[in-house]
Formats: structure tokens, C-alpha cells, sequence
């Protein structure tokens, strides 16, 4: 709290009293409200001129208010802009939010000052209808160009059965190809230089290359890439959309379907802000196993990577190994959750089970069997001299750049800079295992993968403590919020019954507020800010996922490249399109 009313004595020394005003939350971000005349100056203030800067923009979104019943003491707003700064010297984040009206619905914008917010703000425009001031491309992202209205407002449908049968007459067939015409002018491009006439080349929607449905539309000169813009939202599902239609416990079950490769990472990230919000302590080892999950599941997350990642340039075999690897980490995970890619193992509070038996010899198992196919994946593919050719010096990037792009995870570190929210900012009882950070300096397409590589070994260091190391006591948390409640709470009487089936069937009610919960997922970090308005179910889910800025900053990495460089580029990245889109 000194370093809040540090901030804020700076903040209205520099723009006066009236124009900054201070919000307590749960999660204890500096959150301060400020009016979009001067939004502007404060975000370069943060950014450029405060001692310790808040140098990345982590995040950018918006919460429609209309219908937001408890906002005691917050300035009045039909709309409500919100950033999320993250600076390094400080190792924390603030909270800036701007009130916005009906009828003057715009804000100045920050895409002069992060590149990154870009998208962010064509994202709000999208699902809120926000306008943003000298945006130099405002336009749909992740909706259909034919789209109406705005999804993310409270009076848009959430549910198809509200919206009506779906039909599709000649004309609208007519207007939806017209709209898929692809014209340069559109897109920024020229169609032509003094001294050439360019190509334009589609990768995607549908290219192996692509690992899902993203397109790339390639400016070329000859083979060279004169431009690049990445074409999202095909694979949108309104994953915000529903976290505010589901109760706050079923919508795990949800989460697990954003980055579909990282398993439990996304529950974990989800109920480290559920459990802020509404105040829950998880015991010690419900902590060690969520870790332990959650370690397993980056490994897995990257051999999907590494054998991919491999195949993208050439080599057929590793991949069949790598998966056949990941089928033996999936079968502790079966053991232990009962399912497998999508395990909707963690619960508000803790886990669903315990460890069944046997437990402990599945993993040692693996940790005794896996650092020898590492060593030979190195052999096969991390020495191969034409894995080398095609990603030393490829699609490089410095720290500073990856900062203003909102980079985080591997991509961050292998540009020389060793930040791990496991260590920086820990969370579920990181701070009491013993890994390294692992780094690397040049920032290209070999250096990711090394960072990947090498992380996988120090998984395996904490999946080893967390089997010799595992607490006893309960898996779950005594908090009444905590879901599913207690057993042994049940049949006392007809009022525990009851009390029991309401949480189970309707989950918590948690108190108005709002919270950011943050990990370091298998991408880089992963949050979700929520916003609770005293019910069941959320009033506002904000995820902010890694592979969204990480892809939007793809442009960036291969101009003056081949195509072939293209597809080892968005290898290297380590995306995933759900994780893009929501």
C-alpha cells in the first residue's frame, strides 16, 4: 500500500488533484480512475518519465457498467476502459481506468506509445463499440467485418437460442464473399513500388504452417516478404462471453478449451484470481499438487512444440517421438485426473480429488525416463546443422522490442531477459522449489527453442520435489466458498443439505470486487481479471492470454525475410489459435 500512495502523490503532483482518484481492490493493483482528456499523458508518464517505469502494456480492455450494480465510490460511467501496466523495476503492475459515457463513447489512442495496443484497441472497438482517437487501422478483429452490433456489451445475446434460426439468402451470401475480397488498399498495402509490381501470397486459413485457422497475407517482392499482416478471429468462441454467462465454478470446464495444450495451466490462472477475489486460502497440498499438474502440462505443452516445430522445417521423425512422450505423460495424467487434454481437475480452493494410489510411481517413473529422450531430441534436432540454418539469425528480436510488444515466457527470455512470474511473482507456492531461469541472448528462431528445451528440464526438477516433498493434510480448502464444499458438511441437518447443493449447484456468492490472477502458463503469462458484481457468476472475464500479442507482432519478425522463413518464425512462437481468439 506505501508503493499505491507513492504512486498516487506522483501521479497528482503531475496532473493535480481532481484528476486522479484512487480505488482500493482485492488484489491490491494501484488502480487509479482518471478522465480521458489526460489518459494520454499519464499513461506516457507511467511509461516514460516516473522513476521505475511502467514499461509494457500487459493488458487493454473494457467492462460495459450499465448493468454493474456495486461500484460504490467509483466515478459514474456507462463504459469503463481499463489498462494493466506492468513494470519491471517495481515488479508490479497498475490499474488505470477511464469512465466513458454513452454519448461521447471514444478515448484517445495508445497505440503511439505501445505498439501492441494496436490490437487491444481494435479488440475493445470490436466487442464494446469504443472508438479510439487517431487509431490508425479501427476496424473488427476477431468478428466478421459483417458483424452488427458489439458482443461484449450487456444487451448483446449470449446464447444462440436468443438470437434466432440461423438463414442464409442469396443476398447475404452475396455481401459475406464481397466482404472476403481481398484488396491491399484494405490492409495498408500498395500494390506496387516504382521499380515493381508486388505479390501477395495467402497462408492460411487453412495451412499446415499455420497450425490452426489463422491467415497471412504476404506482401512480396519477388520471394522477399515486404510486409505481413496476420489475419485472426477464426477460431472465436466468445470465451469472455461465456465466463459471464457461467456460474464462477462451471466455468473451469471453459478454460481448459483456451490454450487447449495447456491443460490445467488455464484453471490454474483462473481460480488464482477466483481465490483472490473472494478471499480463499489453498492448503499447502492442494499448492504441490496444482504444481505438480501444472509443471507436467508445460512439458507437454512443448512437446507438442518440439516435434511440430521440428516438422515445420523438414525433419518427419521427432515429432512421432515427442508425441509418443506426450501419451506416456498423458497416461498420469488419466491416472490421476480421469481425463486427459481437458482434465477439469482443479476446483475453487484446491483439487477435485486427491492423488490416487499409486501416484508417486507413475511420475518417478517418468522423471527417470524422460531426460534421456531430451538428450536425444538434442542430438536429432537442436544440432541438426539444417534445423540450425533454418533458425540461427531468424526472426530476431531484442528485449526492448519484446517489451513494447507485450511479450512474455519463453519469448521474453530468450531474448536475453530472465523474468519468471513463477520467481518474480510467485504464486501457489513457486517460492518454496529450487529451478533455474532458463535464458538465452540472441532472440531468434533457435534461442526460443533452446529456452523451451532447457524449461522442460527444470519441470522436471520441480515435478521431482513435488513428489519427494508432498505435505499432507487436505486437498481442499474448509473456506465456505470453497466448491464443491465439504462432504462431511452434508448430512447434518436439512440446512447443511441444502446449503451443500446450493454451492454445488449454483456455486459461490462471491462479494462485489474486482481481482487480476497471473501465472507463467506454457506461452508466456496468462491472467484473468474479474470483476465480481455479488452473484454467482462473474460480472466481467477479461483473459489476457500470451498469444495474442505475440502473434500480432509477426509483421515485425519477418520483414526482409523469405517465405520459408515465415513458417519457422510462427513455429518458433509457439502459439495457439484458441489462445488468440478466446
Amino acid at each position: 500500500m506505501i508503493a499505491n500512495a507513492t504512486i498516487l502523490d506522483d501521479l497528482r503532483t503531475r496532473f493535480g488533484e481532481q484528476a486522479i482518484t484512487p480505488q482500493p481492490t482485492r488484489d491490491e493493483i494501484p488502480t487509479f480512475w482518471a478522465g480521458r482528456q489526460k489518459v494520454h499523458d499519464i499513461l506516457h508518464h507511467l511509461k516514460n518519465e516516473i522513476a521505475q517505469p511502467y514499461r509494457m502494456l500487459y493488458d487493454l480492455t473494457a467492462i460495459d457498467e450499465r448493468e454493474h450494480q456495486h461500484r460504490d465510490g467509483q466515478p459514474a460511467s456507462d463504459f469503463t476502459v481499463v489498462y494493466h501496466l506492468l513494470s519491471f523495476d517495481r515488479n508490479e503492475y497498475i490499474r488505470i481506468k477511464v469512465p466513458l459515457h454513452q454519448e461521447s463513447l471514444s478515448a484517445p489512442t495508445a497505440s503511439d506509445l505501445w505498439p501492441c495496443a494496436n490490437w487491444y484497441e481494435r479488440e475493445v472497438w470490436d466487442m464494446f463499440g469504443v472508438q479510439f482517437d487517431g487509431h490508425p487501422f479501427l476496424q473488427r478483429i476477431l468478428m466478421p467485418k459483417t458483424w452488427v452490433g458489439h458482443p461484449l456489451r450487456k444487451d448483446h445475446p449470449a446464447r444462440a437460442t436468443e438470437i434466432g434460426p440461423f438463414t442464409q439468402p442469396p443476398e447475404k451470401v452475396d455481401t459475406e464473399q464481397e466482404a472476403m475480397r481481398f484488396r491491399p488498399e484494405d490492409w495498408g498495402m500498395k500494390r506496387a513500388s516504382e521499380d515493381t509490381d508486388f505479390i501477395f501470397l495467402n497462408i492460411g486459413p487453412q495451412h499446415p504452417g499455420t497450425h490452426g485457422v489463422i491467415r497471412v497475407i504476404l506482401q512480396l517482392d519477388g520471394e522477399e516478404i515486404v510486409d505481413a499482416v496476420p489475419e485472426i478471429g477464426f477460431h472465436h468462441r466468445g470465451a469472455e462471453k461465456m465466463g459471464e454467462r457461467q456460474t464462477w465454478h462451471t466455468y473451469v470446464p471453459y478454460t481448459d478449451r483456451v490454450d487447449y495444450l495447456g491443460g490445467v495451466m488455464n484453471e490454474l490462472a483462473y481460480l488464482t484470481a477466483v481465490e483472490k477475489l473472494a478471499g480463499i486460502p489453498v492448503p499447502p497440498r492442494a499448492q504441490v499438487i496444482r504444481v505438480m499438474m501444472a509443471e507436467l502440462f508445460r512439458i507437454i505443452s512443448h512437446l507438442v512444440w518440439y516435434g511440430t516445430f521440428a516438422q515445420d522445417l523438414g525433419q518427419m521423425s521427432p515429432v512421432f517421438y515427442t508425441f509418443n512422450d506426450r501419451e506416456r505423460a498423458f497416461d498420469i495424467v488419466e491416472a490421476v485426473c480421469g481425463a486427459r487434454m481437458h482434465p477439469v481437475w482443479f476446483r475453487i480452493g484446491g483439487v477435485a480429488q486427491d492423488l490416487p494410489k499409486g501416484w508417486d510411481k507413475m511420475i518417478r517413473e517418468f522423471v527417470a525416463y524422460f531426460p534421456r529422450r531430451l538428450d536425444e531430441y538434442d542430438r536429432e534436432v537442436m544440432k541438426n546443422r539444417i534445423f540450425k540454418a533454418r533458425t540461427v539469425g531468424v526472426g530476431e528480436i531484442t528485449v526492448e522490442e519484446a517489451i513494447e510488444w507485450g511479450v512474455t515466457g519463453p519469448m521474453l527470455r530468450a531474448c536475453g531477459l530472465g523474468w519468471d512470474f513463477r520467481k518474480q511473482q510467485p504464486y501457489s507456492g513457486y517460492e518454496n522449489f529450487e529451478f533455474e531461469i532458463p535464458t538465452a541472448q540472441h532472440g531468434d528462431c533457435y534461442d526460443r527453442a533452446a529456452v523451451r528445451v532447457a524449461e522442460m528440464r527444470q519441470s522436471l526438477r520441480i515435478i521431482e520435489q513435488c513428489v519427494k516433498n508432498m505435505p499432507e493434510g487436505p486437498y481442499t480448502s474448509e473456506h465456505p466458498l470453497a466448491t464443491p464444499p465439504l462432504k462431511e458438511r452434508t448430512m447434518h441437518d436439512i440446512e447443511t443439505l441444502i446449503t451443500h447443493f446450493l454451492n454445488v449447484s449454483w456455486g459461490p456468492v462471491i462479494s462485489p470486487g474486482e481481482a487480476l490472477g497471473a501465472i507463467e502458463a506454457t506461452k508466456g503469462n496468462n491472467g484473468y481479471y474479474l470483476v465480481s458484481d455479488g452473484e454467482t457468476w462473474s460480472y466481467r472475464t477479461r483473459i489476457r492470454t500470451p498469444s495474442f500479442p505475440h502473434i500480432q507482432m509477426l509483421p515485425l519478425m519477418c520483414r526482409g525475410r523469405m517465405v520459408p522463413d515465415l513458417l519457422a518464425i510462427l513455429g518458433s512462437m509457439d502459439y495457439v489459435l484458441a489462445d488468440i481468439d478466446r
